[in-house]
């Protein structure tokens, strides 16, 4: 079955040649991850853009120059399938109708990954729901990465989306890395940016109260330290506060750094016995998939559809209060059973050549 789907891999495209994409974006891991390994898919998607400033050799690429349309229509014979995943966050819904009109007007057809029914970089729903009506009516196809989320897309745009997982987020070769050997238990948080799916506060709270009971058991939080700089968008003084004052008082273990490095994530992760998410909404997480990886167990909230991603633990917590209890539970459950849910190398490439196909057929059935 397997040497079958790497042999409809290779067949090109209807005029011989692969299917030219630009996605937006191409650089990001989930994206990378779509690609046959080999490049062998009978798909090949365009370079991202560099954004107006970015450094030569910088591998930025937000914001998507791809979104503009006198972009698309200076580039519109480089292109076959134009693929939207994320990025679009800045974008008014009416700026979208210009990007869609343009694609239409140029017979390029739009397929669209719903990665996410709410936006957790937008502080109310409005304006992603916004944009929600102008893109899933308007894509020639749609994808997203669970049932539930269908069944949303469905209810509301009366749309098919079809259902393709999350690919790997860690590289194959260090999905089945042995985790180091150590004694204890370590709970983690890493309150990142605070971006606004996030309240971290309350369930420190929790989690600190709950870990001091259990032997062994230890608390540690990470944060950003643009957080504390008075000229940054995410500056909150009375969180750094609190968490430094907490940790003063021994209550956690507090470490405030700059964005990890992909190997020293995977490294804090795989330093981790639980990680738990502290979101109040969202629809699905690309951090679940990396602990899934690696094998570190995740606690989230119920509020999106990470359970339907990947075995995990769950407890209720959401913008308007978070169960405690559900929360004290799951940790518990974590430090007793400590659950082993981790991917399989053989597995995750094997869903990585069903990815890879199942995309080409998308692009295939958008062409028409």
């Amino acid at each position: 079955m397997v040497l079958a789907m790497e042999e409809g891999l290779r067949a090109p495209g209807p005029d011989g040649r692969p299917v030219r994409v630009a996605s937006v974006p191409a650089g990001h891991v989930y994206v990378r991850h779509l690609a046959a390994l080999d490049g062998g898919d009978g798909v090949t998607r365009l370079a991202d853009p560099k954004p107006c400033g970015a450094p030569s050799g910088s591998a930025r690429w937000w914001p998507p120059v791809m979104l503009d349309p006198a972009w698309v229509r200076e580039h519109a014979g480089d292109f076959d399938v134009f693929h939207l995943h994320f990025g679009f966050d800045a974008q008014s819904p009416a700026r979208l109708e210009e990007l869609v009109r343009t694609l239409r007007e140029l017979g390029k057809p739009l397929v669209y990954t719903v990665h996410d029914l709410r936006n957790p970089h937008h502080r109310t729903a409005g304006e992603h729901e916004e944009q929600l009506d102008v893109l899933v009516p308007a894509a020639a196809e749609l994808i997203t990465l669970t049932p539930g989320a269908a069944r949303r897309v469905a209810e509301r745009w009366g749309r098919v989306a079809a259902v393709l997982p999350h690919p790997h987020v860690v590289e194959l070769a260090d999905v089945g890395r042995p985790r180091p050997p150590r004694e204890g238990f370590t709970v983690g948080v890493h309150a990142k940016s605070l971006r606004p799916n996030m309240a971290p506060l309350p369930v420190i709270d929790v989690l600190a109260e709950t870990v001091a009971g259990l032997p062994g058991a230890r608390l540690r939080v990470d944060i950003h330290p643009e957080v504390e700089d008075p000229d940054s968008y995410w500056y909150a003084p009375h969180v750094m506060k609190d968490l430094r004052e907490r940790a003063a008082d021994g209550a956690l273990e507090l470490h405030v750094h700059d964005y990890f490095s992909d190997r020293d994530l995977f490294d804090y992760l795989q330093g981790l016995d639980l990680s738990v998410l502290p979101y109040v909404f969202g629809t699905h997480s690309g951090w679940l998939e990396a602990c899934h990886d690696l094998g570190t167990p995740v606690a989230v909230s119920d509020c999106g559809f990470y359970a339907e991603q990947r075995p995990c633990l769950s407890y209720r917590h959401d913008e308007d209060a978070l169960d405690a209890d559900g929360l004290r539970e799951a940790v518990r459950d974590a430090y007793e059973r400590r659950p082993v849910w981790r991917a399989d190398p053989v597995l995750r490439a094997a869903e990585r050549r069903a990815l890879a196909a199942a995309h080409r057929q998308t692009y295939l059935r958008a062409l028409g």
